[in-house]
């Protein structure tokens, strides 16, 4: 549902555990403030840091950035266009670039969040223009994406109307109403009714 959203940034490096930016350009809440305001623990906290700290050493990542750190996890396709909605998720404040406290905090609800949380936060991510309903070229512009993003394991052997087909199974499954949108209360009623969605979300948990 929400393809390796956590990146890089969970292995651990050997560099120091300090709190300090070599190169200072944004410096983050204190461990113990966004201890508090997260689900994670300050060792996690500390792990997650220095993860981001290794790429991103000015303390935030633009676009560009963001989409080269993620294209390494899928080499064999173009990740560039689901990395693009996946940075507009976790830019929340819609300044152009992604902190480490805004980082976290979007880590936080996927991996920790309630069930409610997760679901919220996905579908932000598939509403593209944020009016709060999710179309169904907003759903295939995704679906599209995460099929480019998977590349040689998907294609040529997929066709065309493969990700097209999905968008209606999608709607078929969600749209309750048949007014060809998805709220987010159908989105949220319908993948807690769907097992397959569930057990994936409980993937997540205590991943760190």
């Amino acid at each position: 549902m929400l393809p390796l959203t956590y990146w890089l940034f969970l292995r651990e490096d050997s560099v120091e555990d300090d709190f300090e930016l070599s190169t200072v350009c944004h410096r983050p809440e204190s461990m113990d403030k966004l201890e508090e305001q997260t689900k994670f623990t300050k060792k996690e906290l500390q792990v997650l840091y220095r993860g981001f700290k290794n790429e991103c050493p000015c303390g935030v990542v633009n676009e560009e950035n963001f989409k080269t750190i993620y294209s390494q996890f899928f080499p064999q396709g173009d990740s560039s266009m689901y990395a693009h909605f996946l940075f507009e998720a976790f830019d929340t404040n819609k300044n152009g670039s992604v902190s480490f406290e805004d980082f976290v905090f979007g880590l936080s609800i996927i991996l920790r969040g309630t069930i409610n949380d997760r679901l919220n936060w996905a579908f932000n991510l598939y509403d593209l223009n944020k009016d709060g309903c999710i179309t169904k070229e907003e759903m295939f512009d995704i679906m599209k994406s995460i099929y480019d993003m998977m590349g040689k394991y998907t294609y040529p052997t997929m066709q065309d109307d493969i990700p097209r087909e999905h968008v209606e199974s999608f709607f078929q499954k969600m749209d309750r109403n048949k007014d060809g949108v998805v709220t987010i209360e159908e989105f949220i009623e319908s993948c807690k009714k769907d097992e397959n969605i569930m057990q994936s979300m409980q993937l997540f948990d205590n991943v760190i």
